[in-house]
């Protein structure tokens, strides 16, 4: 039989990009199920949104990133990853974040592995060394490196983000997929992908961008004075805001 799944990642606290994008899913019946890969929350200023858009469904599966990790250490008393302004901003944000959120936020797993159509997953926010820890991102990846880190790994296709550009690689092992963050775009598009597997086992990737309108999202930086606004409105952005100044 065939099937159809949707790959959602890095929403990164934007509710407007991710109600454009589960728009965009709702019209096509065909998908059965979406996938997230983590960094619900932190960058973006949206956070109970997003969450109570995400944690409302019962057709998404999830794994946790790095922004979700970190809050939750500042919210459990532990030191999180993130220093300076980083850190600033995450305990903002876990200040704003509603309890009611907390237990099925800090339940996500790291990784989930799936079977799909006889094809073996595995979902992850990026990819985890021995101590079950995010690896630090590798700005130029390529097929042979891809293949040295999940060579012991027992899967046929390998999902993840993490990393804010598209990845797409097949070799004779696997196929490696990430279709960018949906929460964090230098154009008012929110990226995800589908995959369709068919009765033969292949695979039909399509990497989708939905437009939607960022306008009020980044104006509110402002607005709520919003810690290491200035560096997320550059470097995440790339200073779209200032079109509407």
């Amino acid at each position: 039989m065939e099937s159809k799944i949707a790959i959602i990642t890095d929403i990164h606290g934007n509710s407007a990009a991710l109600r454009a994008v589960l728009n965009d899913i709702d019209k096509d019946k065909q998908i059965k199920h979406i996938y997230c890969l983590g960094d619900l929350i932190g960058i973006g200023h949206e956070t109970n949104e997003v969450l109570e858009m995400l944690f409302s469904r019962k057709d998404i599966s999830f794994v946790k990133g790095n922004h979700d990790e970190a809050v939750l250490h500042i919210l459990e008393g532990k030191e999180p990853e993130s220093v300076g302004e980083e850190k600033e901003h995450h305990k903002w944000i876990a200040t704003g974040l509603d309890d009611k959120y907390i237990p099925k936020l800090r339940s996500l797993p790291k990784k989930q592995h799936k079977k799909i159509n006889e094809l073996d997953f595995l979902f992850v926010h990026y990819h985890l060394n021995d101590k079950n820890e995010f690896e630090s991102i590798d700005t130029q990846p390529t097929l042979e490196k891809l293949d040295e880190i999940y060579k012991t790994v027992n899967a046929d296709v390998v999902c993840f983000g993490h990393h804010h550009i598209v990845h797409h690689f097949k070799s004779k092992n696997r196929l490696y997929l990430n279709p960018s963050s949906l929460g964090c775009n230098h154009k008012p598009f929110a990226p995800y992908a589908k995959l369709h597997m068919g009765k033969s086992g292949q695979i039909d990737t399509i990497f989708i961008e939905v437009p939607y309108d960022n306008k009020e999202f980044l104006l509110t930086y402002e607005k709520l004075n919003v810690p290491a606004k200035e560096f997320i409105l550059k470097n995440f952005y790339g200073e779209q805001h200032l079109q509407y100044i």
